[in-house]
């Protein structure tokens, strides 16, 4: 009997939704989901906002006299990881996807899908013209070569549930204010510089990095082949507790 094909990838673009709601909505589509469920990414762009992962320290969130009041809301999640900054002009897909049903080659495992996650990162930005490097034990992409080499530019941070299916996702940043991932140890890290491909020379508009990394997630990690695209659908308020163990 031949393998079955899981059905093509939806993109679904959220437009610029708050936090909070997104994150009650990926956990409800996660319980609801069954085995032939139809894999989703979903696209959208944040109001300013700091994550913490499930395991994060507070103390990567800076307080100080060269931290100002600065009145962004912070929200506990249940990724892997440590604190990262979302904000306008960043570019945040989620990834609701099951990682054990039939893909070419077979079920991914947990680091082949990160490894493919970050894959699709550097091969967006190389057909920017940058070029994206990762470093191991430090998930996300950083700045390969010049004068900023080593600053990160992508952030990725997932959660895979005991029956293989993922929520959360990746964010690639692309014309934002920076000046609030100076306000925390981004990703737990003290003095890690983060760059925007605009700061790095890049400029493009967001919604084509958007539907361009869209494009390349689904071709690496091979969900049905072309995927089909719903605009600015609304998320629900659903907040059902996660379960499962966090991937970073």
């Amino acid at each position: 009997m031949l393998p079955i094909r899981p059905a093509q990838a939806i993109i679904r673009d959220l437009g610029r939704a708050d936090y909070e709601p997104v994150f009650a909505a990926m956990r409800a589509f996660t319980d609801a989901r069954d085995p032939d469920t139809t894999d989703e990414l979903w696209i959208v762009e944040h109001p300013p906002v700091f994550t913490l992962g499930l395991g994060a320290d507070r103390a990567h969130l800076l307080a100080g006299a060269d931290t100002p009041a600065h009145g962004v809301p912070v929200v506990q999640t249940d990724r892997g990881g440590e604190v990262t900054f979302h904000g306008p002009g960043q570019v945040v897909i989620y990834l609701l996807m099951d990682l054990r049903r039939n893909k070419p080659g077979g079920k991914l495992y947990a680091r082949q899908f990160v490894e493919k996650i970050e894959q699709a990162i550097i091969n967006v930005l190389g057909a920017y013209n940058l070029l994206g490097e990762r470093i191991a034990g430090a998930p996300g992409i950083y700045i390969a070569g010049g004068p900023r080499k080593g600053a990160k530019i992508a952030a990725l941070g997932l959660k895979v549930r005991g029956n293989g299916c993922t929520y959360h996702g990746v964010s690639l940043n692309v014309a934002m204010d920076l000046a609030p991932f100076s306000w925390i140890n981004p990703c737990g890290y003290a003095g890690l510089e983060t760059v925007d491909m605009r700061s790095m020379g890049a400029e493009a508009a967001l919604a084509d990095v958007q539907q361009a990394l869209a494009r390349e997630l689904v071709q690496q990690l091979g969900s049905g082949g072309a995927p089909h695209n719903e605009s600015h659908n609304n998320a629900s308020n659903n907040t059902t507790e996660p379960h499962g163990q966090a991937a970073k």
